[in-house]
């Protein structure tokens, strides 16, 4: 945004060797962009790296943000992710615990808190001599307090929602001077809406928004462009992390004719 109010773009990783729709997806959306972030493992089934995705972002001159997530990883694999995004330039991270695998199980040694403190202690390290620290954010819910030391991270993402409303009682009920991006997903259907809500049982669709998008396929993306719109003007957030999930081409050309006056910032 022109005024310092950020849109983080989620973008789909490839399930196969072939980055041709990744990378298809960054160029649409670059325009609209400020930064993208790239999922790992989401859903729970493999993806190529988040990693490997955000250094092709890189590449391509956008700014990224890797997803990693403590479900899948030992110490040991978490060190080498740090030295491959440190050796690729790739220095944000957002950490998650991961949804429940498709296939095998949780490592259980890892956790977001010792994610943190592993990656805030690795750039003091002899082996990231001349690396800067890497910014690191974390997630939150809108019904549960955040976590004290969640405080330590960079910034903030809070849980995808459709309220802006719920979004400005979790800022009151969890103060922070640290970014805090707010979740948008583009409701792409009504089956969607029905697949959230019986996947995610804190997320709230109103019922008015899933009857518009079931008479109109661009209503999703009209809903999801307000309620950008909505968040930036109470001045509450930094941004918002927004999935267009299919949507990416329509929801790049409403940003463009809506919310932009100019070329996105990096």
């Amino acid at each position: 945004m022109t005024d310092g109010f950020r849109i983080i773009c989620e973008i789909e990783p490839p399930t196969r060797p072939d980055l041709t729709h990744a990378r298809h997806q960054i160029g649409v959306l670059t325009p609209v962009s400020d930064a993208f972030l790239i999922p790992d493992n989401h859903i729970g089934r493999a993806t190529v790296s988040s990693i490997a995705v955000a250094n092709e972002v890189r590449a391509m001159g956008g700014t990224s943000i890797a997803c990693v997530n403590s479900r899948d990883r030992n110490l040991l694999g978490f060190r080498r992710d740090l030295l491959t995004a440190a050796a690729y330039g790739v220095d944000q991270f957002l950490f998650v615990q991961g949804d429940k695998p498709s296939v095998g199980a949780r490592t259980g040694e890892l956790t977001v808190r010792a994610m943190i403190e592993e990656a805030r202690a690795a750039t003091d390290q002899e082996p990231f001599a001349g690396i800067a620290p890497f910014r690191l954010g974390v997630t939150a819910g809108h019904r549960r307090r955040m976590a004290s030391w969640k405080q330590g991270a960079d910034f903030v993402f809070v849980q995808v929602g459709y309220s802006v409303e719920a979004f400005l009682r979790w800022r009151e009920d969890n103060p922070t001077d640290l970014p805090v991006y707010a979740g948008v997903m583009v409701l792409a259907s009504a089956g969607m809406a029905t697949r959230l809500r019986a996947s995610i049982p804190d997320i709230e669709i109103p019922d008015e928004l899933v009857d518009r998008v079931a008479h109109g396929p661009s209503a999703g993306v009209d809903a999801a462009c307000e309620q950008i719109r909505a968040l930036r003007d109470t001045g509450a957030f930094a941004g918002v992390h927004l999935v267009p999930v299919s949507r990416f081409r329509e929801v790049s050309a409403s940003l463009e004719r809506g919310l932009r006056s100019g070329p996105a910032s990096a």
